[in-house]
């Protein structure tokens, strides 16, 4: 069966120049290039090697072979960087539940600004506990921002179901000439059960970068794609159920070059995100310790409670935390303000309404 058989004919390239038909993302302020590791490179950087024609079929062999020979070459790395992923995901397995729901909610963040939606900590943590949105706010992208946190914390992986997954549908009217889903889906999966031999990670590399060429890509598809290879790389982690790709400034697996470069890219940029991640789970875990030692004078439900939703959320309003804890808006502002006083928390945005309160880590 021709890989991915669907494809309307274009110029003919060689796969290792694959053009990423993905729209470049607005350039980031005070981003460097090297960061943006998972974002379409310019068009120039695909230089055309063969005069115009008809495309020319890439055999799905050659394709698997390609990334077999980039994992082979990188392997001392891949060892390493599943090292770090086994490592986090070991962390997880003993921490509480509330450390793998804030580590989605970062991931989510920071992989929405370079998917283009720029979508803020605080925005997220309003709209995932309590679907508030302020009038600025595109709700369309917090809403694709909010899939990323539902699919980053639990569920099934792409690879059972990939429509329930992306919680993608045909529309009812479909035009004839439209392809289903379905058949557009098939032919990535059936490539990325034949790359059952690779390591996970090297899969998830090989499968973000055939995304958009498989006919998946659509407006969201820079935050499906990326998702999509951060749960397939930590495939069976039962702490970690995603590898984190975008944590701490990093992206997820920048176009550009022949799969091996794309691989050392994707591995080196992994690494910075586990020991990104690590470094979170640290600092929530020291102030967590110190949080309940302070904390012991004080009686009632609610300290432990709140103690709890700021160690799940990177930043808390009073009502997100009356909703959270179930207890009285000025208990929680009690609380909160009793805190502030013992430096254990700290307000962010020098309001006098609509503030917002993070843990001193």
């Amino acid at each position: 069966m021709p890989y991915f058989a669907h494809m309307e004919p274009q110029a003919c390239i060689k796969y290792n120049i694959f053009d990423d038909p993905l729209e470049d993302a607005e350039e980031l302020e005070e981003t460097s290039e090297d960061d943006l590791w998972f974002l379409p490179g310019p068009m120039e950087e695909e230089p055309h090697y063969l005069p115009p024609g008809p495309r020319a079929e890439v055999r799905e062999t050659a394709v698997l072979d390609d990334w077999r020979r980039a994992e082979a070459g990188h392997a001392a790395r891949l060892a390493r960087v599943a090292g770090r992923i086994g490592a986090l995901d070991d962390r997880l397995k003993r921490g509480p539940e509330g450390w793998r729901h804030r580590l989605a909610l970062i991931e989510a963040a920071d992989l929405s600004w370079f998917a283009g939606d720029r979508i803020g900590p605080d925005r997220l943590a309003l709209w995932i506990s309590m679907r508030l949105s302020g009038v600025q706010d595109d709700t369309a992208a917090l809403a694709r921002v909010g899939w990323a946190v539902r699919r980053l914390t639990g569920g099934p992986g792409p690879e059972v179901d990939l429509s329930a997954f992306l919680d993608r549908r045909d529309p009812e009217n479909m035009v004839d000439e439209a392809e289903p889903f379905a058949d557009r889906a098939g032919g990535w999966l059936d490539l990325m059960a034949q790359a059952a031999d690779l390591h996970p990670i090297t899969r998830a590399c090989m499968g973000f970068h055939l995304w958009s060429l498989a006919g998946l890509g659509q407006q969201s598809n820079r935050m499906e794609a990326a998702v999509t290879a951060s749960r397939i790389a930590a495939h069976e982690g039962e702490g970690a159920i995603f590898a984190p790709l975008a944590m701490g400034g990093a992206g997820a697996l920048r176009a550009g070059g022949p799969p091996a470069e794309r691989l050392a890219r994707g591995l080196e940029k992994m690494e910075t995100a586990c020991l990104t991640a690590m470094r979170h789970l640290d600092d929530i875990e020291t102030w967590s310790a110190l949080a309940e030692a302070e904390m012991t004078p004080l009686s009632g439900k609610t300290p432990p409670a709140l103690r709890g939703v700021l160690t799940e959320w990177p930043l808390v309003s009073a009502p997100m935390a009356e909703a959270l804890t179930g207890a009285s808006r000025a208990a929680v502002q009690r609380n909160l303000a009793w805190m502030e006083a013992r430096d254990l928390v700290r307000e962010l945005t020098g309001q006098g309404r609509f503030r917002m309160w993070r843990a001193t880590n």
